[in-house]
């Protein structure tokens, strides 16, 4: 017993030199503990932090309320904005709109049941353009006139199959079945006039003048002037004439009446003698003029021929 109790005790030692040995060749050495820092934010930085988040989180607030708010005043919804609808053909406005700048459209329609009215406080203008953003026509609906400018005006039926009028440079023309001026003056006209008719209303007169310069009126078949139901009258300030080149004057009706002819007398009152003679032959001289000379058994045209010298 005391023999292997030594040897245990001789062992033991034998392992604790080892392990010193051991631990002295590899020279094992502890690492040396590092410096400790503090991990997070304090003191101002901490406080700036916090009021940051808290500023962002009052500018979210009112970001929403303001959306919220717009979205309510503007009364958004899934169609459109308020009076605003959109549609798949296009864009339909309810009620009155306004516009501070210009409005490109391809089509202004209303609706069935209501008209299209567009104000202005100084003139509504209309205005097409080509592909090239040149000006093609304009209409400007101002104050004092209503302006048109285009290559060709036409005015068309309801329908828009007949053509009711159009203007060019060249001219005007209108296709209507009937044109009536019902001003108190009656239509000016600075150059001529091509129409097949030209008729005054009923129980109204028809007045063709021209107070400065002649009145012409022209027609390769014939030019017919009638009344009806009143006196044609034809009045001129200085010489009437009537011409034919190649056929002849008639004049036919009941009564031809030719007043204020000159009377082919020797007296030295005419009216005496007009009033002392009934019946009178009427005369006419080389030239053309008519005069009358005293009727008796015989023609007194003869003798009164010297009224043609006077003329």
């Amino acid at each position: 017993m005391e023999q292997s109790a030594t040897l245990d005790i001789e062992t033991l030692k034998i392992t604790q030199e080892q392990f010193i040995l051991a631990s002295q060749s590899l020279h094992l050495q502890r690492p040396g503990c590092d410096a400790v820092y503090p991990v997070g934010l304090y003191g101002w930085r901490k406080r700036c932090l916090y009021f940051f988040l808290l500023l962002l989180l009052v500018t979210m607030i009112v970001n929403v309320a303001l959306t919220v708010w717009i979205i309510k005043v503007m009364n958004f919804s899934v169609d459109g904005m308020g009076n605003l609808q959109l549609k798949q053909d296009g864009i339909r406005l309810e009620g009155i709109s306004e516009f501070l700048l210009p409005l490109y459209v391809h089509e202004i329609q209303s609706r069935r049941d209501s008209l299209l009215v567009l104000r202005s406080e100084k003139n509504v203008t209309l205005n097409a353009r080509n592909d090239r953003g040149q000006l093609t026509g304009q209409l400007t609906v101002g104050p004092e006139a209503v302006e048109a400018q285009c290559q060709r005006l036409e005015v068309r039926s309801k329908d828009g199959g007949q053509l009711l009028f159009t203007a060019n440079e060249e001219a005007v023309v209108m296709t209507t079945h009937k044109f009536t001026v019902t001003g108190l003056e009656g239509a000016v006209f600075g150059h001529s006039v091509e129409t097949p008719l030209i008729q005054a209303r009923a129980s109204e007169d028809l007045k063709l003048e021209s107070p400065t310069r002649t009145l012409t009126m022209e027609a390769p078949r014939g030019v017919e002037v009638s009344a009806a139901q009143g006196p044609l009258k034809v009045s001129g300030r200085k010489d009437l004439q009537l011409e034919s080149t190649e056929g002849e004057i008639l004049l036919d009706a009941k009564t031809i009446q030719l007043g204020s002819l000159p009377l082919g007398v020797y007296t030295a009152s005419p009216n005496q003698a007009s009033q002392e003679q009934a019946v009178f032959e009427v005369c006419v001289c080389p030239s053309g003029k008519i005069y009358l000379s005293p009727a008796e058994t015989s023609s007194t045209c003869q003798a009164m021929s010297n009224i043609c010298l006077w003329s």
